[in-house]
């Protein structure tokens, strides 16, 4: 019997769901840590003294830490297992959000955020394709989406968190929590989280089989499994050749066009996620309103993304994804023109959530079913990492064109028509089920 075939074409045991929640749990630490930081902008850029710019850079350390540790992590998860490079992750995670609690000045704080950076790109990288492959086909779009929704939940928990802990015990205690936090969901994931049967059955180490069939019982799954098919690339090789295969005769338009839409949206995510507390204030809201502004769009997110994991039981997801990006858009514009009445700004502002959240959804449901086993994590980390730096370039584009005179609704605007742009990058982009027959190692090394 073939491992893969059975998860695919069986119902998802409760242990299955379990690994889901699990990954729900790891996607919240990014959306605590990105709202950490935005809520807590205030407050550090008066301790420091920091212009737009220089917030910007601050902003912008932790994108760079996870745009190289998506790169970096992909191609560990490939040939080391998903799960050690997890563990790995987990703990650059849990040393960078400790020693952000410590920082006396921007620069310390910079560098423990871009190792805080470093942990998160690891994270996503690993924890996006161990759900997509633990998934059937039947649900995999709505645990995908579920998973994906982890992080409004995070972000919502931490907001609200951190305007309860920042004027009791000082913005340093928000990165303390979060390291704590990281800590337990360290520990979580330790114990409970299984290795991919996918990289076990293409790497095959030592013990494989037995380590595929004690996986497989865990999962409910009854019977015994062997292995289809030849062994993949070779260990040693794993990771050079991973990269080479995401630019192979194959995969080249595919990868090319999921970077450019991981890009975009990712641009109109963070700016959004980042920028609207301090933004809401500079159009005439209390920091107060400012802050509720941007819990708003973190509420929206969490619905959002199950709302594209339910479309796409009924729609193309690739279609469901270009759709979401067109209202995103112009949601985007309705919430920034809308500030004089903050009913109706904080009423848009979860539908923005919902629709920007949506997309984010969309890009992981997609993205592992468009790369076979052997280079799955690489083309997902890649991927992600492609996506940072459409990131990093909000924060660090956005401070500088508000130190030199753009108004609020002049950026919301902006990067309004770059999201909506941004659907044409999906136009012909193929995607297939994650039963993709794995290509044999020489037919990969010569293309």
């Amino acid at each position: 019997m073939d491992i893969r075939q059975t998860i695919n074409d069986t119902s998802m045991s409760t242990y299955q769901w379990f690994i889901v929640f699990i990954a729900v749990l790891l996607n919240a630490l990014d959306g605590f840590d990105v709202l950490a930081m935005s809520f807590t902008a205030n407050a550090v850029t008066e301790e420091f003294g920091l212009s737009g710019s220089q917030l910007g850079v601050l902003l912008s350390s932790a994108l760079f830490g996870m745009t190289a540790g998506s790169l970096i992590f992909g191609p560990i998860g490939d040939r080391f297992g998903r799960k050690n490079a997890l563990m790995i992750a987990l703990l650059f995670n849990v040393v960078g959000l400790f020693l952000s609690s410590t920082a006396q000045s921007a620069g310390q704080l910079g560098v423990w955020r871009l190792i805080t950076g470093l942990g998160i790109g690891g994270i996503l990288a690993c924890i996006t394709v161990v759900i997509s492959e633990f998934s059937n086909n039947k649900n995999r779009g709505m645990a995908m989406s579920i998973y994906a929704a982890g992080y409004g939940v995070g972000a919502s928990v931490g907001g609200f968190g951190a305007a309860q802990l920042i004027p009791t015990f000082g913005w340093r205690s928000v990165f303390a929590a979060g390291a704590i936090a990281t800590g337990v969901a360290m520990i979580v994931t330790f114990f409970f989280m299984p290795e991919s049967v996918d990289w076990l059955s293409t790497r095959r180490p030592a013990g494989a089989r037995e380590k595929v069939n004690n996986i497989a019982r865990r999962l409910g799954k009854v019977g015994t499994f062997e292995f289809p098919g030849e062994q993949s690339l070779s260990t040693k090789k794993a990771g050079v050749q991973s990269y080479v295969a995401l630019m192979n005769k194959d995969n080249r338009a595919t990868t090319i066009k999921l970077w450019a839409a991981f890009g975009i949206v990712m641009f109109g995510f963070y700016f959004a996620n980042t920028w609207t507390p301090k933004l809401l204030v500079e159009m005439g809201m209390s920091e107060q309103q400012g802050i509720i502004g941007g819990l708003m769009l973190s509420m929206g997110g969490a619905f959002g993304s199950l709302l594209y994991g339910f479309l796409t039981t009924k729609f193309s997801a690739r279609n469901t994804l270009m759709v979401f990006m067109v209202l995103a858009g112009a949601t985007l514009i309705m919430f920034i023109t809308s500030t004089s009445v903050p009913s109706i700004a904080f009423a848009s502002g979860v539908v923005v959530g919902m629709l920007i959240n949506g997309c984010v959804a969309g890009l992981y449901t997609i993205s592992p079913q468009l790369y076979s086993a052997e280079v799955r994590t690489t083309g997902v980390g890649a991927a992600i990492g492609m996506g940072r730096v459409g990131a990093i370039s909000a924060p660090l584009l956005v401070g500088s064109l508000l130190d030199s005179g753009w108004s609020p609704t002049q950026l919301y605007v902006g990067v309004a028509v770059i999201v909506v742009a941004g659907a044409t990058s999906l136009i012909g982009m193929r995607t297939q089920a994650a039963t993709v027959v794995e290509k044999q190692p020489e037919a990969l090394a010569t293309k």
